[in-house]
């Protein structure tokens, strides 16, 4: 993928140990120091988000160039893997929490994306914009068809996420061919309130950034929820067919970056 500017931001794949090193830092900031994820004593010691699933994925970065420093300074991290990747190493990290068989029987290109997150002073100042980009790049490089990836919503209490998650189900629930469904043996149903008896706009009103970021491309959950008491949340699967990823969205984002307008903010 080609390298993007904006101001002083660029955004890139990373390209040594060095920048992944930086990208694992931020994580660590955002999911253990503000979110709350449990580390364990090595990730503690260290003060980085890491997984043995790091060394197979592509991670694309933001860096702001105009901060001076010993390193890198990232600012905006996702990691991504093609099936063809996951089939030759580890498989993907979505298959711990869901069964991902429909995706992988799909006969296109799929990507998994994970790992999202975005340093607390850049929320307001266009770098997701500029991270989704590098993401649109990198999905026509290589040809994707479908993306997917856990999202979270936060808190480990199912019934606290009763509005959020049944809206999912009951309005954007992936179709047969290719939705993903929670392990058995983690499986939370997202059915707490019928379809009738739903308050649209409190649920809607609940849902993080992120995943509305991922229903305005277009995209759906699979079947169940999932506990993640490392990571303080509850995790759904998002499917986004790149096919529905049309021009005008495309233009959102590359717009929204242009003007860095705080509203357009997708995820944090």
């Amino acid at each position: 993928m080609r390298v993007l500017h904006f101001n002083s931001l660029e955004v890139r794949l990373a390209e040594t140990e060095e920048e992944i090193v930086a990208a694992q830092a931020l994580r660590y900031r955002v999911f253990y120091e503000e979110m709350g994820a449990r580390a364990t004593p090595r990730i503690r010691a260290s003060r980085l988000d890491f997984d043995p699933y790091d060394e197979f994925y592509d991670h694309i970065l933001v860096i702001d160039r105009a901060t001076e420093g010993p390193g890198p300074h990232v600012v905006g991290t996702y990691r991504m893997m093609r099936r063809t990747v996951a089939e030759e190493n580890a498989g993907f990290y979505s298959e711990g929490e869901f069964d991902v068989g429909p995706l992988l029987r799909y006969p296109g290109e799929v990507l998994e994306l994970g790992r999202s997150c975005i340093d607390a002073a850049y929320r307001k100042r266009g770098a997701m914009q500029i991270l989704w980009r590098g993401i649109a790049e990198y999905v026509f490089h290589h040809r994707i068809q479908v993306m997917f990836g856990c999202a979270s919503l936060p808190g480990t209490r199912p019934e606290d996420m009763a509005r959020p998650l049944s809206y999912l189900y009951h309005h954007h629930l992936a179709r047969r061919e290719l939705r993903p469904r929670a392990l058995d043996s983690r499986y939370v149903d997202m059915q707490f309130i019928a379809k009738d008896a739903l308050d649209m706009q409190a649920a809607r009103s609940e849902l993080p950034p992120l995943i509305k970021g991922y229903l305005q491309l277009g995209g759906c959950v699979g079947d169940g929820a999932v506990v993640d008491a490392q990571f303080n949340t509850l995790d759904v699967c998002m499917v986004v067919e790149t096919d529905q990823v049309t021009d005008k969205y495309l233009r959102h984002y590359m717009n929204a970056a242009r003007t860095d307008r705080p509203e357009d903010q997708v995820a944090t």
